[in-house]
């Protein structure tokens, strides 16, 4: 990514290189991100609320050059990025932030987007590869934790409630971002109010739970990804407080009961997919995350797996959080 400044005018934008190792289908993945800011753009007056694709001269939304993949957006001017919320009240913004987009998209025919990573969020079909990374035990790790194993296996069975009410149609298909990181919403640097989300390069069909949950998943940990004490993670219900509010202020009309029935629940299950794609590349040979060292993704694991935990114990109240949130 690059900041460029048109000498002439002065005029800023942001230049990228595509990846296209990980989204092998370049075009759908710029059909939908075209798709989605315009949609946006029609339904907001604010010009800073959306990313502005530049499109080519001959209006494709990325251009090809030698074997590399580009595209230009303005420039988002008066706007800072965080890594972490350096208060709660920051958490609460980017809430706001994520929850607009999820209700001007509310009404997007969500089925027209490309899948451009298939079964991304497929919660049973991330235990199946789970189940077969176990049983080909690649590299000869399963036997030395298997307590990480059993504690995935022991919660399976309830990770494919949400892909069943998407499948029995209790829940709507929605737009996702599939990636609601903190650090993907650029905030005014004056307000500091959240008012742009960036990074839609996994924006495709979806549930709304999923950003919903892994938000919660990032933001309200207590520790880092990969923090090796487990005892120093647990889910901040003040935290999950702020965002939960946050994002119903804005979304709350454009959700549906049973979206909101399983807020909670979906932090759970976001946590508990991370946990077992973490421990399924580690039982794999750490073939897909980057590790720096050989236990990384053992323990990126166990930090997920300590708070589906935490969170097991705090379900109750973050049920009760939400309802009050929804008054």
């Amino acid at each position: 990514t690059y900041a460029l400044t048109e000498q002439a005018t002065q005029k800023r934008y942001i230049l990228q290189k595509i990846n296209h190792h990980a989204f092998r289908n370049v075009q759908a993945l710029s059909e939908n991100i075209a798709a989605v800011t315009d949609f946006l753009h029609s339904k907001s007056s604010e010009p800073r609320s959306v990313m502005s694709l530049i499109r080519t001269k001959d209006g494709a939304p990325h251009t090809r050059y030698g074997d590399e993949y580009w595209r230009v957006y303005d420039y988002v001017d008066g706007t800072i990025c965080l890594q972490q919320p350096e208060t709660d009240e920051d958490f609460y913004q980017a809430a706001v932030g994520f929850g607009t987009f999820a209700q001007l998209l509310s009404d997007f025919p969500a089925e027209k987007l490309h899948e451009t990573i298939p079964n991304f969020h497929n919660t049973p079909d991330r235990c199946r590869l789970f189940r077969e990374a176990i049983e080909r035990d690649a590299v000869g790790r399963a036997a030395a934790v298997q307590p990480e194993i059993d504690f995935a296996l022991a919660r399976e069975a309830e990770m494919s409630i949400l892909q069943n009410l998407l499948s029995a149609g209790e829940i709507p298909l929605r737009v996702a971002h599939n990636d609601t990181k903190l650090n993907n919403i650029l905030f005014d640097r004056d307000s500091n109010d959240g008012i742009c989300i960036i990074d839609l390069d996994t924006v495709m069909p979806g549930l709304s739970l999923y950003d919903f949950g892994d938000s919660i998943r990032f933001g309200a940990n207590t520790a880092a990804e990969d923090e090796k004490d487990v005892s120093k993670v647990s889910l901040s219900l003040p935290l999950y407080e702020a965002y939960t509010r946050g994002y119903l202020s804005s979304a709350k009309d454009s959700l549906t009961e049973t979206e909101t029935e399983y807020m909670a629940f979906s932090a759970k299950l976001m946590t508990y997919e991370c946990g077992i794609r973490f421990l399924g590349d580690y039982l794999n040979g750490d073939v897909y995350f980057k590790t720096d060292y050989p236990e990384h993704n053992l323990v990126r694991a166990k930090t997920q797996f300590a708070l589906v935990a935490d969170m097991e114990k705090k379900m109750d109240e973050m049920r009760r959080i939400t309802e009050n949130a929804l008054k």
